[in-house]
């Protein structure tokens, strides 16, 4: 599973359907799906300024190419290579001690990490972050991530409107549920492009417990994933739905899980093999089987959870329909 000092498979031609996660393409299709989502898309569209998001970076950022920030561009060229994209988005530094990143823009998408992520990082961990935002704007994120951020601005602003905002709202919680499964889809483009699964779990763990790593065990951050499905009863797992609804990402445990549980699968191995779509094959591909294998997902998904939710759904079905089992 992993690749020490080896040089990394360069997928080439790689199309981003092979590391984006279904629920990421399913929650898409659902999203294109709502009532006056197209409506929705082209207002805001029109509110906003390509032009403007760049010169917000180009004024408070700096921007990384070979003459600054030179080793953090070098590894930018590196995961670029790999995942084999040839049109890079303009990269920034923004000031910010945190851990993170950003990718926005509707045409032309920038990608922004912050100042903390290099400082703390190691070289590995800074290209999973790289890769993970260079995932985001290869597989079209860009223009949703930038829609929700004016979504949830007008939503505030039309607070004292609660019937007039509603619409809004409605279109906001189906963005977030989405950027939630688009990070999975990131996590996924982040490890095709290290190569090796205890970065990515090293670096979901800095995110959890801060930029030192000297008293944090892997497994033992594995096994948190596990209590976090499983603990617990079924308050827990009301309580858990509550806490996602507001959160942009899954919880760092989930995600860490989600990628392991991707790499035992043998679809990431697969991948590195060289069995991957193309994306030469991109204008060939049928929406409905995508929101087909959404729905596989998801029932997979369900059928394997420990959460004590799912747990007794899972039973409360089997009563109702003795001998049945899932397709």
């Amino acid at each position: 599973m992993t690749r020490p000092d080896r040089e990394p498979v360069i997928l080439r031609g790689i199309s981003s359907r092979a590391w984006e996660h279904p629920a990421d393409r399913g929650a898409l299709v659902a999203l294109r799906e709502l009532r006056g989502f197209d409506v929705i898309v082209r207002k805001l569209a029109s509110l906003m300024s390509e032009r403007q998001l760049r010169l917000q970076f180009l004024g408070g950022a700096i921007r990384v190419d070979r003459h600054q920030y030179a080793s953090v561009y070098q590894s930018y060229l590196k995961v670029a290579a790999t995942l084999d994209v040839t049109e890079l988005p303009e990269l920034y530094v923004s000031r910010n001690p945190d851990l993170g990143g950003l990718t926005i823009g509707i045409d032309r998408p920038i990608v922004s990490i912050t100042s903390g992520s290099v400082q703390m990082l190691d070289e590995e961990e800074l290209r999973f972050l790289l890769a993970h935002e260079l995932g985001h704007a290869v597989s079209g994120h860009a223009l949703y991530r930038t829609m929700l951020k004016w979504v949830l601005m007008l939503t505030s602003g039309l607070s004292w409107l609660p019937v007039g905002s509603v619409g809004l709202r409605v279109i906001a919680a189906a963005l977030m549920e989405w950027q939630r499964k688009s990070e999975l889809t990131a996590d996924r483009a982040g490890l095709l492009a290290v190569q090796d699964p205890a970065v990515a779990t090293r670096l979901l763990a800095r995110i959890a417990g801060g930029g030192d790593l000297s008293q944090i065990d892997i497994a033992a951050f594995l096994q948190q994933a596990k209590d976090y499905e499983s603990g617990g009863d079924l308050r827990d797992s009301f309580l858990k739905l509550m806490m996602l609804e507001s959160l942009s990402h899954d919880v760092p445990v989930e995600r860490a899980a989600a990628l392991h549980h991707w790499v035992n699968d043998g679809e990431y191995q697969a991948i590195l093999g060289g069995d991957f779509p193309m994306r030469s094959d991109d204008d060939s591909v049928s929406i409905s089987a995508e929101a087909k294998a959404a729905a596989r997902h998801y029932k997979e998904a369900f059928n394997r959870s420990s959460d004590p939710l799912a747990s007794m759904v899972r039973r409360l079905r089997d009563k109702v329909a003795p001998g049945s089992s899932p397709e």
